[in-house]
């Protein structure tokens, strides 16, 4: 008997779930983005706007739905002389898993190092009815002390458009994502643009695959907590399934795909035009994940599955 980790047999809905407005720092309105992204495929985007939930639902039609979001940042202030592009810092995206009115969270207030201090204020954001995304690491100049002691976390963000097409390519962060997985335990991962519209395009680089039953707040949130969804930069996934101890993997046109474990023993095959593979596991492994890499080198990340 087989099991389906990952398949398309719902609805599938595009969503780009980082992007700022006019709101905060970006450079386009609320309605200006929705345009522009249903003009491109999308069903859901997320308003992340700094350190303000500003609910847009005004803007959601039987096409497109917008998540009430925001995202909030705490900066390593210990030595102000340092430069605040060279400081470190925290960026979590706050998805609210329903629609009723709410107020800006908090801001995060609490010294940098107080790691307890900074779970705390996830968790409490957890138990207000949010899932957090933990953001962009790599651009964050963050290590593996700091990202892997954190709890609490429904996602991070494997790869960042914005942070890659405008910050120094730090935007694409795989190995963290096995690194938080090895340290923290179950976690899922998304693509996210990041845009803010200024000099350079940052939209439609990054995004979600959702597969949901409906286009509704509820349909949308629970597919996100049941980890229906992966994260891409263009390929597509159509099936993850465990048959037999085989792994088998569907999906577009990709030239290379790769099944990362909690081990250095991963599962690898490279040739063109592939569409459908199957890997014999080990059976060892605690958790897979699968990359497809297409022929303009852009991945697809599935989420972790824990066997």
């Amino acid at each position: 008997m087989g099991k389906f980790l990952f398949n398309n047999d719902k609805n599938i809905y595009k969503a780009n779930l980082h992007c700022h407005t006019i709101v905060s720092d970006g450079t386009h309105t609320p309605k200006q983005i929705k345009e522009m992204y249903k003009a491109n495929g999308y069903n859901v985007v997320a308003f992340t706007d700094h350190n303000i939930l500003k609910s847009q639902s005004h803007l959601d039609d039987d096409s497109f739905l917008a998540l009430n979001s925001c995202e909030v940042d705490l900066v390593n202030d210990t030595d102000a002389a340092v430069p605040h592009k060279k400081r470190s810092l925290y960026h979590f995206n706050l998805y609210a898993r329903d629609q009723k009115p709410r107020q800006t969270p908090p801001p995060m207030q609490m010294d940098y190092h107080n790691q307890d201090a900074i779970n705390e204020y996830i968790e409490a954001r957890v138990n207000e009815g949010y899932l957090v995304c933990y953001n962009h690491p790599n651009w964050s100049m963050q290590t593996f002390e700091e990202y892997s002691k954190l709890k609490g976390l429904f996602a991070m963000e494997i790869y960042n458009h914005g942070c890659e097409v405008t910050d120094g390519y730090y935007g694409y962060n795989p190995q963290v994502y096995d690194e938080m997985l090895r340290a923290t335990g179950k976690l899922f991962c998304i693509s996210a643009d990041d845009n803010h519209n200024r000099e350079v395009d940052d939209s439609f680089g990054g995004f979600v695959m959702i597969s949901a039953t409906e286009l509704t707040y509820d349909g949308i949130i629970d597919a996100l907590v049941a980890g229906d969804f992966y994260a891409t930069q263009g390929p597509e996934i159509h099936e993850i399934s465990v048959h037999d101890g085989k792994l088998r993997i569907k999906c577009s046109e990709s030239e290379l795909i790769v099944v990362y474990t909690d081990s250095r023993q991963c599962h690898i095959k490279k040739e063109n035009k592939m569409t459908e593979v199957e890997f014999t596991l080990y059976g060892d492994e605690k958790y897979v994940r699968v990359m497809c890499r297409d022929t303009q080198n852009k991945d697809a990340n599935s989420n972790a599955y824990w066997l």
